[in-house]
């Protein structure tokens, strides 16, 4: 069970969340809450999450003064979606983090009175600036979330840094973009993503019309707080498919993505519960961006990402990694949602977006274990919910399965085949890399309820499964009868030592 990030779920009534947020401002409060998550086995140990409470996207990652940070979508108040707030948490390796006060918090009567929504970091003049979406409620006929409710305004709001643990931030009182073109009826108007080019800043704004498609929005700027729209940098297509939320029926794109990449341009956007990657061209004349290639980023329940230039040059990305859980279930438990692992990410020569694990996440490496693997069925050591699995395969290799058992019961399942060129997981397919000798490599990451499946560089499938025990679990291999190769496991060391604190 899937669920949008713009979905109402479960809304605090509006007096008693309108308290809540004058009183929440500080860290002891927001970690106070609750210590149930510390001992859930179901809460992962070495992806990032928050303390406790309803996370989602990464918000404005940068790395400033020696330090990488990770903003994200927050609901200080419960674990359920609503109230959004901006996290914050402090790097120096990407992996191990210090959870800081929160960032951006609504303001009452302000622009952004019922959420501070998604948005990005950029330095400006020598100050780390970020550019969000405000959202406050406003008559239908102002609205711009088509989602069936039709009450909420979004606008672009501006905030700097006052320091250099980037701390405390000023807000701009009113929006630097407050309506969306005049001659648009848009199905949304959200998630600023800015570059700079030698003409000035540009932005690209999701949006998208009803019976058109999604597209992205350009605006140009020359100090980030008056801003020129200019036109659609790029329009998707109708697909015929009809739904009350336009981003169920890809006529908004969400959370775009633009940047160059191994002498490409990039856009990624979010839609229709998936994340779509493009590689095309971009006229710095005429500022449109034109798709000549697309693919899936990940094909299970990753979402929304956002990616920035590391010091090195490398661009990472994380994404939000989705519950699949009934909701009951996840505001019992306390928290929801967590980031992914922080994937590398390139262009190889036909184009295609590729992507790995940041490599500073082998520094959780335990004593690695290693063998074999011949056709048919057979079990690896699995003692740990959070491990590294990686196979290797021989080029007579044409089909393989993974299953990890509990209580030798299959609880979850990913099915490779080569000859047809499909995979398989949680009732997901997908296509596979293209083979020239040897199958792609396969690397699993276990942490509790999370699994990542990554299939080469080029597929990737996110995956939830709640039923996992320690010491009740084994992974299964079975390759087909010609199939062979050789595996390696290693467990990962958590990186906190009760799951709330970083």
């Amino acid at each position: 069970m899937r669920f949008h990030r713009r979905a109402f779920m479960t809304m605090l009534a509006s007096a008693a969340a309108a308290s809540l947020r004058r009183r929440v401002t500080a860290l002891p409060q927001f970690m106070a809450a609750s210590a149930a998550p510390a001992h859930d086995s179901l809460r992962p140990a070495y992806h990032f999450l928050a303390p406790h409470n309803w996370m989602n996207d990464p918000n404005g990652p940068i790395w400033w003064k020696g330090n990488y940070h990770l903003f994200y979508q927050l609901n200080p108040h419960a674990a359920v979606w609503g109230d959004m707030h901006w996290g914050h948490a402090i790097s120096t390796d990407m992996v191990h983090w210090h959870h800081e006060p929160i960032a951006l918090a609504p303001t009452p009567g302000g622009a952004d009175s019922e959420g501070c929504f998604s948005g990005s970091a950029v330095v400006f003049h020598g100050v780390p600036t970020v550019i969000y979406t405000g959202v406050q409620n406003a008559p239908r006929d102002q609205a711009t979330i088509r989602d069936g409710n039709d009450k909420l305004r979004e606008t672009q709001m501006l905030a700097t840094a006052d320091d250099d643990q980037l701390l405390h931030w000023n807000k701009l009182a009113q929006p630097v973009i407050a309506t969306p073109p005049p001659d648009m009826h848009v199905t949304g108007f959200r998630d600023p993503c800015p570059w700079q080019e030698s003409d000035g800043w540009y932005l690209a704004i999701g949006s998208g019309q009803r019976g058109r498609g999604g597209c992205i929005l350009l605006y140009r700027s020359h100090d980030l707080r008056h801003w020129e729209y200019v036109h659609p940098m790029c329009w998707g297509k109708p697909n015929g498919l009809k739904a009350a939320n336009p981003c169920d029926s890809g006529e908004m794109w969400e959370c775009p993505d633009f940047f160059t990449l191994d002498g490409h341009h990039c856009l990624l956007y979010s839609t229709e519960n998936k994340v779509y990657w493009t590689t095309g061209d971009y006229d710095p004349h005429t500022h449109l961006y034109t798709p000549r290639q697309q693919g899936i980023v990940d094909h299970g329940a990753f979402y929304a990402p956002k990616s920035f230039l590391a010091p090195d040059g490398r661009r990472i990305q994380w994404g939000w990694i989705q519950e699949t859980r009934p909701q009951a279930e996840y505001a019992a438990a306390g928290w929801a949602g967590c980031m992914s692992l922080p994937r590398v990410l390139g262009v190889n020569a036909e184009g295609r977006l590729t992507m790995r694990v940041a490599a500073e996440v082998e520094k959780l490496r335990g004593t690695p274990m290693r063998g074999t693997l011949k056709g048919g069925a057979q079990n690896l050591p699995l003692d740990l919910l959070h491990q590294e699995v990686a196979l290797n395969l021989a080029p007579h290799t044409q089909s393989a399965t993974l299953r990890l058992l509990v209580d030798k019961k299959p609880a979850w399942e990913l099915v490779l085949d080569w000859r047809s060129g499909t995979g398989r997981c949680a009732n997901r397919t997908f296509p596979l890399p293209a083979r020239t000798a040897a199958p792609a490599p396969v690397r699993l990451y276990l942490d509790a309820s999370v699994l990542e499946a990554f299939i080469g560089d080029t597929a990737a499938i996110t995956t939830r499964c709640y039923t996992l025990r320690p010491s009740h679990i084994a992974l299964e291999v079975t390759l087909d009868a010609a199939g062979s190769g050789a595996w390696t496991q290693c467990p990962l060391a958590a990186i906190s030592p009760d799951r709330l604190t970083a």
